[in-house]
């Protein structure tokens, strides 16, 4: 499999597309006003506790307040909160954990407002993006992503990516871990530290430890509500979530971002370096690679796969809608089992890209076409599970109910990536509605008397929508031509084209100049 980065740089942030073989795979966009990213930590206030939700809502210094429940302060929630007032009066070290003594966890059932008090100040990360009229989700325990490891303090426990099958490779990575994890500071191993060895393993890990040790530096000079750190922009969070050796190349448009990449690349994958290309056509590289294309294409409610075959995707607050329709899909010689079974596995692995490229989180339901055989569902279920193995986020589905009906739960930490692939209607200017078509006769008869009084024309052509030359030629001696004739004393040539619009209409002269009105 081909797998490319295409990323474009505009006035208004950075646009990131994966392909697969040439086909748009994920689309991501950062924001040049984004606030908040997930893996962002702060240093907020308590705003106001909810007693009922067992909840409380945390100033952090944005548009909107973040929200935490008492389950997402974390386990951890008391020795976070005695290292940051700790750090706060100068007297935490920055640099290691090893002479702190880490709290009781905390238990999973319990008041938030036992532990939390208005105006409290208080150290959260970002779990979830602010969705709709939604703030950002907050959590009280601390973890800081890199390429291979990822820190939390107050911890000392490690954990290997459940991805890394092989039972040697999860051994070797747990002592090489054990071996050089500093005390209180627990670990878990991304499926990309397969096979690194213990200097990248080292290196990474030095790097996570100065970034907490910058953070809490920051605790002894700054005001609640403010930002202590900032996890990495989307286009080098992406770069390190996703580049593998299995990448083919990474196209950028902007020279800046270009060295940026370069240097990450170099960084961590140097064997890589040599997929980092600076484009410099004059084609916008979004319609180079095709993926403008694609965009136009595989956004918007109806999505139509090549064989037929379309969806009609519903996005609402509360879920996303999936229904599979056949169209005008129908091969000779197979049964009704065989063409719905043929139908729902190719949408299944359009469903499961669209899930990717539109990064859908929640509840997903999809209504395939019924089919009979429980042999068919299984069928189908298989292939989705297949398909929905490239997904990097955490996902569950369920087999086929009785009504024909798939259920996939993904996990939302961003809201749903939509791009508007609708124009606006020149007809009506997007409101949905258009002058009647008596109007538009008047309007015709209006010109047509002015042209007559300002000139003295005894023949003229109108050209018109077919729609309207029909209104107006039907019933010959009836009509409203003829009609116009004899009240104008004019002899009038009606013309249809289907090149003009429900309102348009033109008048010539008889050697076919337009008249300009």
């Amino acid at each position: 499999m081909t797998k490319e980065l295409i990323i474009s740089s505009t006035p208004n942030g950075v646009q990131i597309a994966l392909t697969e073989d040439g086909r748009l795979a994920e689309l991501h966009k950062e924001s040049t006003s984004t606030q908040y990213a997930v893996g962002d930590i702060f240093f907020g206030k308590v705003k106001k506790i909810m007693q009922g939700l067992n909840a409380a809502f945390v100033d952090v210094g944005g548009d909107k307040e973040g929200f935490m429940h008492y389950l997402d302060l974390g386990p951890d929630y008391l020795s976070v909160d005695k290292y940051m007032r700790l750090a706060m009066n100068g007297d935490a070290n920055a640099k290691t954990l090893a002479d702190f003594k880490i709290e009781p966890v905390l238990e999973k059932v319990g008041n938030l407002e036992d532990f939390l008090k208005v105006g409290q100040p208080v150290v959260m990360q970002v779990t979830k993006e602010p969705i709709s009229t939604k703030g950002p989700k907050l959590g009280g325990s601390i973890s800081i992503a890199g390429r291979y490891l990822v820190l939390e303090p107050f911890s000392n426990k490690i954990s290997i990516s459940q991805k890394i099958r092989s039972k040697e490779e999860r051994n070797r990575l747990r002592r090489l871990i054990e071996s050089i994890r500093p005390q209180n500071f627990g670990l878990i191993v991304r499926t990309v530290a397969e096979g690194r060895t213990v200097a990248e393993l080292d290196a990474d890990l030095r790097y996570l430890v100065d970034q907490w040790a910058k953070m809490t530096e920051k605790l002894k000079r700054v005001n609640a509500p403010t930002k202590i750190h900032a996890e990495l922009d989307t286009t080098t969070a992406l770069l390190r979530d996703l580049i593998t050796d299995d990448f083919n190349a990474i196209y950028i448009d902007n020279a800046a971002l270009y060295d940026e990449v370069k240097r990450f690349v170099k960084a961590t994958l140097p064997d890589k370096e040599d997929i980092v290309k600076h484009y410099k056509m004059a084609t916008p590289i979004f319609e180079q690679f095709g993926v403008q294309r694609d965009i136009r294409r595989m956004f918007g409610r109806i999505v139509t796969i090549r064989s037929g075959v379309y969806l009609y995707i519903e996005h609402t607050e509360a879920m996303h809608v999936i229904d599979v329709n056949s169209g005008n899909h129908i091969k000779a010689g197979n049964s009704q089992e065989e063409t719905a079974l043929q139908v729902n596995i190719e949408s299944a692995k359009e469903i499961a890209r669209q899930l990717r490229l539109r990064d859908m989180g929640g509840i997903v339901i999809v209504d395939f076409i019924d089919m009979n055989k429980s042999e068919s569902r299984r069928t189908l279920f298989e292939v989705m599970q297949e398909e929905m193995k490239r997904d990097k986020a955490r996902h569950t589905i369920l087999p086929l109910s009785k009504f024909g009906l798939m259920q996939i739960t993904r996990q939302r930490v961003r809201p749903v990536t939509e791009v508007d692939v609708q124009e606006k209607c020149p007809l009506c200017d997007g409101t949905g509605h258009i002058k009647q078509s008596l109007v538009v006769v008047d309007e015709m008869e209006s010109s047509l008397s002015y042209l007559l009084t300002a000139s003295n024309e005894k023949r003229l052509t109108i050209v018109m929508h077919p729609y309207i030359h029909a209104y107006l030629t039907k019933g010959w001696f009836k009509s409203r031509r003829w009609q116009w004739q004899r009240k104008h004393k004019v002899r009038l040539d009606m013309k249809a084209s289907e090149q003009y619009g429900l309102m348009d209409f033109k008048f010539f002269h008889p050697n076919g100049d337009e008249i300009a009105m």
